[in-house]
């Protein structure tokens, strides 16, 4: 008896496969979905939420920039100042979940590209590298290339520091959600610890729904 089940149940297992590659085959309907369209990263999209949204980023790092390049201190200087811009010193006190690179990247290129070296900018993040490539040249491995060879790396006169900060509130009568942003900067002197330069950017968003930041 027990081999005649065993008979049949191997007789089964290629119409069991071929029901599972059907099933895999099946073309699924997706006419109820939703198309991608292309939105521009300066104006509020479709899916945006009570927290910082992609726009707001644009638009408080373009601000920034004119800012800092209408400093004096920072950008009409004879010598133009070596600066620092990472997420090293940014600090994200806020509810919402949010990339701080997003800010700083942003920034940073704008500033090079619009600054026309009226600033110059350091790099610590690839520190290692710059590293190996001195150890290179001065071993005589390669040669100087074209710069030539400096005493040391480039220090750095001033690095942004900011902080990220909310205030949430909600209605439980209507359902709505507001959130306050706050996002401060400051320039920091690096041989003295004084603020070369400040800015406070503000953002208040209300939805009855919010989003989900990742």
């Amino acid at each position: 008896m027990a081999a005649t089940v065993c008979s049949r149940t191997v007789q089964l297992y290629p119409l069991l496969i071929a029901a599972a590659l059907l099933t895999a085959c099946a073309t699924v309907d997706n006419s109820a979905g939703v198309a991608p369209v292309s939105i521009d990263p300066a104006t509020r999209g479709p899916v945006a939420g009570i927290g910082i949204q992609g726009n707001d980023i644009v638009s408080m790092s373009d601000r920034m920039m004119r800012d800092m390049l209408s400093s004096s201190v920072l950008a009409g200087r004879t010598t133009p100042p070596q600066v620092l811009i990472d997420g090293e010193l940014f600090v994200n006190e806020s509810s919402q979940v949010l990339n701080k690179n997003l800010i700083t990247e942003r920034l940073r290129v704008s500033l090079n590209n619009a600054s026309r070296g009226r600033m110059v900018f350091v790099n610590r993040e690839d520190i290692g590298a710059v590293m190996r490539e001195r150890e290179l040249k001065r071993n005589g491995q390669v040669d100087v290339a074209t710069i030539g060879l400096t005493r040391a790396t480039a220090g750095v006169d001033y690095q942004l520091r900011g902080r990220i900060m909310s205030q949430d509130s909600y209605s439980s009568t209507s359902g709505l959600k507001q959130r306050y942003n706050q996002v401060s900067f400051e320039m920091l002197d690096m041989e003295r610890g004084t603020v070369a330069w400040s800015g406070l950017y503000e953002f208040a968003n209300a939805a009855a729904d919010d989003v989900v930041y990742r």
